[in-house]
């Protein structure tokens, strides 16, 4: 008995976790759509930006990532030297993002142009507030 309410718990955890991971994919999904829509890049662009977008993603997301992780662990045992350290990490990581910013701007430049590197910048924005508003709209 025992060992099957062990399993049924590791079974919920992990349809919780595909769940979370379908909702993370299907936002992806709905991203990448967004922002072909807005952009308009032509099949040539598409086969090289994409990868490189995803790839400045992935390194945005891990130093945010770092950066809660740090937050999660020390937040425990918070004195001055661990919030010190914690908001040193928060600068260090925000500088992190914008060299990552500066760097491949320049390569997406290199593959879209600057007029459509601005859509671009314009129709991530544009879609973060859609989400929101789906958001709030859900909770309404």
């Amino acid at each position: 008995m025992k060992r099957l309410v062990q399993i049924l718990i590791c079974f919920l955890f992990f349809s919780q976790h595909l769940a979370a991971q379908g909702e993370r994919d299907k936002i992806e999904t709905m991203r990448f759509n967004f922002i072909s829509s807005k952009i308009e890049l032509t099949s040539n662009e598409s086969e090289k930006f994409w990868p490189l977008y995803n790839e400045y993603n992935d390194k945005v997301k891990a130093i945010k990532k770092n950066l809660r992780q740090n937050y999660k662990r020390k937040i425990e045992n918070l004195g001055d030297k661990e919030a010190d350290e914690l908001l040193t990490l928060e600068i260090q990581s925000k500088q992190a993002e914008a060299d990552l910013f500066k760097l491949y701007n320049e390569r997406f430049k290199s593959i879209i142009g600057s007029k459509k590197l601005v859509k671009l910048h314009l129709a991530e924005e544009a879609f973060k507030r859609e989400i929101i508003n789906t958001i709030k709209d859900k909770n309404d």
